[in-house]
């Protein structure tokens, strides 16, 4: 069996289980499907949807020439060339030894192909330029690469979900498997899936990655959260995308 063939069937593995474990039907929910109706019609409307305004911020940077090659993402990426590319991150880039999630491939192409510095997290540019991108693969299905480098990366990510730490001694599974769908502080718990990344939280008043909100559900378990950079967050995206693996994107998305 080839690399590619052991991939696929482990994936087929993996929601067999899924769907065993749920009686055989897909009970996943998106945050958008736990939001009301006017939360909702927000989202829809791209007149609305606050976080088209950093798409727009956006789509200038991806056409601006920075760095010392004096290149801008558009001279070597078509519009058309994006569609799809949100949905398949974290992954493991060609030639790299280590995956990177969407904001960190962004910024591999900007180090080695721009010559230019390297984006903050959370900054403007970044997160605007991640929302664009983001953009177009809206309506795609997410689909995590089937590289068998990404087991273990997953794996770990799995086992950080499911870890209890923190002062509250809590883990991401507590709420977002075991208590989804009921009420905290009036509000829905979701299943936390991240399908509108980098989305606008009405709670934060700004765009922001999924990195700042694991960080966030870090800091409420009274965990010490990771440094921006660390590994962590990656295996953690990459095993949250396996885990909405085929289910509908609809990034840049609005949440409460």
């Amino acid at each position: 069996m080839n690399k590619r063939s052991l991939a696929l069937a482990l994936g087929a593995v993996f929601f067999a289980s899924l769907a065993a474990a749920q009686g055989g039907a897909d009970r996943r929910r998106s945050g958008y499907q736990d939001m009301g109706p006017a939360l909702q019609k927000m989202q829809d409307d791209d007149t609305a949807n606050p976080a088209m305004l950093f798409v727009q911020a956006g789509e200038a940077l991806w056409k601006q020439k920075v760095g010392a090659a004096d290149k801008a993402c558009a001279d070597c990426h078509t519009t058309a060339s994006m569609k799809g590319v949100a949905a398949r991150y974290p992954a493991i880039p060609a030639g790299a030894d280590k995956p990177v999630d969407l904001e960190g491939r962004i910024n591999l192409c900007r180090t080695t192909q721009q010559k230019a510095e390297p984006l903050r997290p959370e900054s403007d540019d970044l997160l605007q330029l991640t929302a664009w991108v983001a953009l177009q693969s809206r309506g795609d299905p997410i689909a995590p690469p089937d590289d068998p480098r990404m087991a273990a990366v997953r794996a770990e990510g799995e086992r950080l979900f499911t870890e209890r730490q923190g002062q509250l001694n809590l883990s991401c599974a507590a709420c977002h498997d075991a208590n989804a769908g009921k009420k905290l502080g009036g509000a829905t718990i979701p299943q936390g899936h991240p399908t509108g990344y980098p989305l606008y939280r009405l709670e934060w008043q700004t765009l922001g990655s999924l990195k700042r909100r694991l960080r966030n559900c870090l800091i409420g378990m009274r965990a010490e959260p990771y440094d921006y950079n660390a590994p962590e967050y990656v295996a953690l995206e990459a095993y949250l995308m396996e885990r909405a693996r085929g289910m509908t994107m609809d990034a840049p998305a609005v949440r409460p």
